[in-house]
């Protein structure tokens, strides 16, 4: 008799089925973009598309990741990396001036990659709901801190009120590292790798 997949595994098979008309989508508007000289009133709705096809991978990739940490099947790429390296990443991937790090670092043992999608992913949560132009990331010795972290984005950045699914993928990633996420008045405390 077959076995009946999981839900972890249905949502995994979701997403890879996913990428191939995506990366369609993608495709043909990057081709457009790049290959041809288009008037602005194309140009703009086709960079919109691409634009958007990008989040729509990212999400697709937090819900792949989130599938594998819950059906077992999450194998991270272990390496030793600075925490300052760590949160220098995470402001590479955020807008110009929209994140400073600070703090002396120190070495943390993690998936570099995966954790660093999830530290973006609770930034990017704390200055979306929390109306921010601006966090300030803290390397310290076991891990990253961020900061203000406004009262009412509290449980969002935490995963707690299921409003943003970076952030709430991003606390199963640290969980599946042997860390944990606080929040302190003020500041979120990322415990990884330690």
């Amino acid at each position: 008799m077959a076995q009946t997949p999981t839900f972890p595994k249905l949502v995994s098979l979701a997403c890879h089925d996913l990428r191939t008309p995506l990366a369609t989508v993608s495709g043909f508007a990057r081709t457009l973009t790049g290959r041809m000289e288009l008037p602005d009133e194309l140009l703009r709705p086709l960079s919109l598309i691409e634009a958007a096809s990008e989040q729509l991978g990212d999400l697709l990739d937090d819900l792949g990741m989130l599938a594998r940490i819950e059906g077992g099947r999450f194998q991270p790429q272990l390496a030793e990396i600075d925490t300052l390296e760590l949160a220098a990443a995470v402001v590479e991937s955020l807008a110009p001036g929209a994140c400073e790090v600070a703090g002396e670092g120190g070495p943390v043992t993690v998936d570099v990659k995966v954790v660093t999608r999830a530290l973006t992913n609770q930034a990017r949560c704390v200055l979306r709901y929390g109306g921010l132009r601006h966090v300030e990331l803290g390397a310290v010795a076991e891990g990253i801190t961020l900061a203000p972290v406004p009262d009412a984005v509290g449980a969002v950045v935490l995963g707690e009120d299921l409003r943003d699914l970076g952030a709430a993928v991003a606390r199963r990633v640290v969980e599946a590292h042997g860390g944990s996420v606080e929040l302190r008045g003020e500041t979120l405390y990322v415990e990884i790798g330690v």
